[in-house]
């Protein structure tokens, strides 16, 4: 609790200017966390210039709500969760369908050992694939990807965000890393 608190602290000062609407310590609110929190929605939304307009609305509601911010998580971890939330309500307006159930899946036990050393050649280029097939997973597939391997939420956040049961997650989750595996093979990483 203590480290929370010391890191709260820390953007205590400019969180307090930037309740006075003092444009300097937003500006650099801005550039804190600008890059990170874009490549959150991107990694949700899955489209660049929704993700552009995410970010957007996303410092603009912060801003503007930033009455609500008590302090209790880090300013980081508050916007984040208004980054995702925005980046939800803008698959929704597309239209977000989840992939039909049809049988239970469970997610397998163990996640596998590290990369070989093979693997770890050219990391670069081999990030830079498997992010493309990210961005090709069906909608549903990606966010609880996303939102369970990326941003660090476990399936029953994702469940209250999404809307959907934690049994849905999880079986998202399952058959999105099986599509990504497929994906992945056919660009030649397995």
């Amino acid at each position: 609790m203590e480290a929370a608190v010391a890191y709260v602290d820390i953007n205590a000062p400019l969180v307090e200017r930037c309740r006075l609407n003092d444009r300097q310590a937003q500006a650099e609110i801005y550039r804190r966390y600008a890059k990170a929190m874009f490549n959150a929605a991107l990694r949700i939304t899955g489209d660049y210039a929704e993700a552009e307009d995410v970010l957007q609305e996303s410092f603009l509601s912060a801003f503007r709500e930033l009455s609500s911010y008590k302090g209790d998580s880090s300013f980081g971890a508050w916007l984040k969760r208004i980054v995702v939330n925005k980046s939800i309500n803008c698959l929704r307006q597309r239209r977000l369908a989840l992939v039909p159930l049809g049988e239970q899946h469970h997610d397998e036990p163990a996640e596998g050992a590290g990369p070989s050393p093979e693997e770890e050649a050219d990391v670069s280029y081999r990030a830079d694939v498997l992010r493309r097939c990210i961005q090709e997973l069906p909608d549903g597939y990606r966010v609880v990807l996303s939102l369970y391997l990326l941003e660090g939420y476990d399936h029953l956040e994702i469940a209250g965000i999404l809307g959907i049961s934690e049994s849905t997650s999880k079986s998202q989750y399952s058959r999105a890393r099986v599509r990504l595996r497929e994906l992945a093979a056919q660009r030649g990483l397995s």
